[in-house]
């Protein structure tokens, strides 16, 4: 489990941390969103009919390369900021603090698994209006839309994944319960009772009666 409760207090273990499979599918959203808005920022703008005016490759719509290269530059950040606090997760000892990681961690990738859905349909839509293709680096803009879709399955097993994660306990002191004992005895029972201190009292077998002197 990654935030678990479980994790608190612990090391830190790098092969370990690296061979989970929620950190692989954050490094492959990271990876991803590198190659989105690196093909766009490298050429997705082209200048065509020798304008001076450089533009996006698909369909000639500024908005769209923008708006891909906006949302793989705060993908790769929120991948790099959230790998750093999986990272840092075994060190929390505080639940509040894991749960509010988990809250985060689940509410991004919701939102950013709908907005590479987003890029995804208006990458693949503009792409498919663009006639005029002369001068235009195509596996670049394919390997965009590619790599688009692939970001909406990486973070789709991110939403999956977090929104199965227990949120950890947040323990709160229980009541005191005073235990309950029967009163103690006002008296001891009869068994246990001792008769008070008597002096012994010296007994002679001699009867009493006239002195008698020994006879030598």
């Amino acid at each position: 489990i990654a935030y678990g409760a479980s994790l608190a207090g612990g090391g830190f273990d790098f092969h370990k941390f690296a061979k989970q499979p929620h950190t692989i599918v954050r490094f492959l959203s990271w990876i991803f969103s590198i190659v989105v808005f690196s093909c766009i920022t490298a050429e997705g703008f082209v200048n065509k009919s020798h304008s001076p005016d450089a533009h996006c490759v698909f369909n000639q719509n500024d908005s769209a390369c923008h708006y891909a290269v906006g949302i793989g530059v705060i993908a790769f950040l929120a991948c790099f900021f959230f790998l750093l606090l999986d990272a840092y997760m075994p060190l929390m000892s505080n639940a509040k603090e894991r749960k509010y990681a988990v809250m985060a961690d689940l509410g991004f990738s919701v939102v950013w698994t709908f907005l590479w859905f987003v890029c995804f349909c208006l990458l693949t839509s503009q792409w498919s209006r663009t006639i005029d293709v002369r001068g235009i680096p195509k596996d670049a803009a394919r390997s965009a839309i590619a790599f688009s879709f692939f970001s909406i399955a990486t973070w789709v097993r991110r939403t999956v994944t977090t929104a199965h994660t227990p949120y950890p306990p947040t323990y709160a002191p229980s009541a005191y319960t005073p235990t309950t004992y029967s009163p103690y005895p006002s008296s001891a029972p009869d068994d246990f009772q001792q008769p008070p201190f008597t002096p012994s009292t010296i007994t002679t077998t001699q009867p009493q009666g006239e002195y008698q002197p020994p006879n030598y």
